[in-house]
């Protein structure tokens, strides 16, 4: 086969777009094409091309993906022009299926948890599901859920939790585990400024925005988070590669997010429980105050304090020495006893 009939690859960008619009990871590419995972990463940063049959197998996958993808979005566009207004579970799913499988694998970076992740992404959603209102006028409501689920990934309460009190297997490859390592021992708001700016790519008053810092402290936090990547890892000191390496770490986890009606319909569930909570609680207190008003006595009364007198009933007194005439008096009665009259004796007669 010449170099002119062999086949036409995508931009190095579009290969891992496809991959990822297919929710596939480096590992399977590299498992269905027949190579290893560094030769699938070498062809989408661009350091390589494929030859051979490598290459054939490579462009057919890639072709397959663009496919189904091309079909994912007519299929989206035929259904948006049918029904120009939609629904608010139909804006709600659309939402969920744009952000939510990125979000999950970036949450996950944030982490080093891949269920945490998950979970992040579905509370985020389910509250953004309680709200729709308010998120479906919001400027940015990809923006909304995604500060929601980070807020939620990085609460210190989920230490105390026993199913995320151990640490979860780190990820297969030296490299990824490496790269994740040193995310995960930076400072939170640094490793979120660093995600939001490195990894996502929002601009620097956007990532402030989000972090809810000031622009200059959010610089500093970037400016000493790569340093801190870059003082371990000297390979990434640029940032072009870090955003590269950040993106293929969080695509080296096969992350699927839920299908959204299962979100939808979980955090119905959840308002309902929390619901009936409140209003079971509401009635326990209700009877609670009635039980104590029926049995609780209509009269006061005070107890008896110690040491007081008791209807006239003087205290009583410890014994002591006798006064003067009390001793006057017992030698006066002792007296009158020795000389008093003589005992009658009957007689006989």
């Amino acid at each position: 086969m010449t170099q002119s009939s062999a086949p036409q690859l995508p931009p190095p960008e579009e290969r891992r777009r496809l991959r990822e619009a297919g929710s596939l990871t480096q590992a399977q590419v590299a498992s269905r094409v027949g190579v290893s995972r560094e030769t699938v990463r070498a062809w989408e940063t661009g350091r390589t091309t494929p030859r051979g049959v490598r290459r054939d197998a490579y462009a057919q996958l890639l072709d397959a993906l663009a496919k189904e993808t091309a079909d994912q979005e007519d299929a989206v566009e035929r259904k948006v022009t049918k029904d120009r207004a939609l629904t608010p579970a139909q804006a709600f799913d659309a939402l969920y299926a744009f952000c939510a499988p990125a979000l999950v694998r970036q949450t996950y970076l944030l982490t080093g948890r891949r269920e945490l992740a998950r979970e992040s992404v579905e509370r985020a959603f389910q509250l953004a599901w309680q709200r729709w209102p308010e998120v479906a006028r919001d400027r940015d409501p990809a923006g909304w859920v995604r500060a929601t689920a980070h807020d939620f990934a990085l609460s210190p309460w989920h230490r105390f939790r026993p199913r995320y009190r151990h640490p979860e297997p780190p990820p297969a490859d030296a490299s990824d585990r490496a790269l994740l390592d040193v995310l995960l021992k930076l400072p939170p708001p640094q490793r979120r400024t660093l995600l939001l700016y490195d990894g996502v790519g929002l601009d620097l008053p956007e990532t402030a925005a989000e972090a809810e810092a000031s622009t200059p402290a959010t610089a500093r936090r970037l400016l000493h988070a790569r340093a801190a990547v870059a003082d371990r890892l000297p390979a990434l000191s640029d940032p072009t590669d870090l955003h590269d390496r950040l993106a293929e770490l969080a695509s080296a986890e096969r992350l699927r997010a839920a299908r959204p009606p299962e979100v939808r319909s979980g955090g119905e569930r959840r308002a309902r429980f929390w619901t009936r909570a409140a209003i079971a609680f509401t009635v326990a207190l209700i009877g609670t105050t009635a039980l104590t008003l029926r049995t609780a006595p209509t009269q006061y009364e005070p107890p008896v304090p110690p040491g007081e007198t008791v209807r006239g009933v003087p205290p009583r007194l410890a014994p002591g020495p006798l006064s003067d005439r009390e001793l006057e008096l017992r030698e006066k009665l002792r007296a009158a006893t020795a000389s008093g009259p003589e005992r009658l004796v009957p007689q006989t007669g």
